[in-house]
């Protein structure tokens, strides 16, 4: 009877313990919460909403409308070229960024080279077909992408698995010494007739968003209101891109710190 009374206090420890282990580490979780859960379910999103598969879809037919009309409209010299960004826009990266999320890390360039390596990066909805149409239409395909130049050969062997129109070296434009993707748009600009840009990060279209503050960059989206659905078709992304950096200032955070700069967005009642 002594024994069985003694096992009480004991067994109440034990509880407590684990209790406290378990408050501690929902803490600890609650500290980068926003910035690795959070990216998990906007990549949720991405792989299995079906209206994530018909944003990418009405882009796309947009796009192809577009298209169309620039025939009838256009009387330059240059042939007609479409500049493109890849990965968001024309390529799935989801399982390499929940790869990432699944052990609460960041991006990690090392990481992403083994990604881009393996040529595996599925499409998205409505990419390819709109893109051979394009070339059907003798428009040539310019894709302009950060990457650099250690993810060219898997670029190009992911491209060309799926049979995409100009996958070949000219017309794949990998950054050099600057993410900016001017000179290198202004580049095809200055041989082609370019009748669409596509992309899922603002600066895909113009520099007029590079570095540019939350609020520079609503201001400017509104400066140039008629150009959506025009000249430049926007992808969606709720993953990461120069929104979510001009969260942070376009800082280097620590997890806490950008947790920190997210709440401090947001706004409630």
């Amino acid at each position: 009877m002594k024994l069985k009374y003694s096992f009480f206090p004991l067994l109440i420890l034990i509880i407590s313990c684990s209790e406290s282990k378990k408050i501690s580490s929902t803490a600890q979780g609650e500290q980068t919460g926003i910035g690795t859960q959070g990216k998990l379910f906007a990549s949720l999103f991405q792989q299995r909403a079906a209206e994530y598969h018909a944003l990418c879809l009405q882009a796309y037919n947009i796009a192809r409308l577009r298209l169309d009309e620039s025939f009838q409209h256009s009387s330059s010299a240059k042939p007609k070229a479409i500049i493109t960004d890849l990965d968001e826009t024309v390529l799935n990266n989801s399982p390499a960024e929940i790869h990432q999320d699944l052990q609460e890390k960041g991006f990690d360039n090392t990481e992403w080279n083994k990604w881009t390596a393996k040529g595996e990066a599925d499409t998205l909805p409505g990419s390819f077909s709109f893109f051979k149409y394009a070339a059907s239409k003798n428009v040539e395909i310019f894709y302009i992408s950060n990457r650099d130049e250690n993810d060219r050969a898997g670029t190009l062997q992911n491209l060309q698995r799926f049979g995409f129109p100009n996958a070949d070296n000219a017309h794949l434009l990998l950054r050099q010494n600057t993410s900016g993707k001017e000179v290198r748009r202004q580049q095809v600009i200055a041989t082609h007739d370019v009748i669409l840009l596509l992309g899922d990060n603002l600066s895909d279209f113009t520099d007029l968003f590079d570095k540019k503050t939350v609020n520079q960059r609503l201001t400017t989206v509104q400066q140039l209101s008629t150009e959506f659905g025009n000249r430049y078709i926007v992808l969606p992304n709720p993953v990461y891109g120069d929104w979510e950096n001009a969260i942070y200032q376009y800082k280097a955070l620590t997890m806490a710190q950008k947790d920190s700069a997210i709440k401090s967005q947001l706004k409630s009642y």
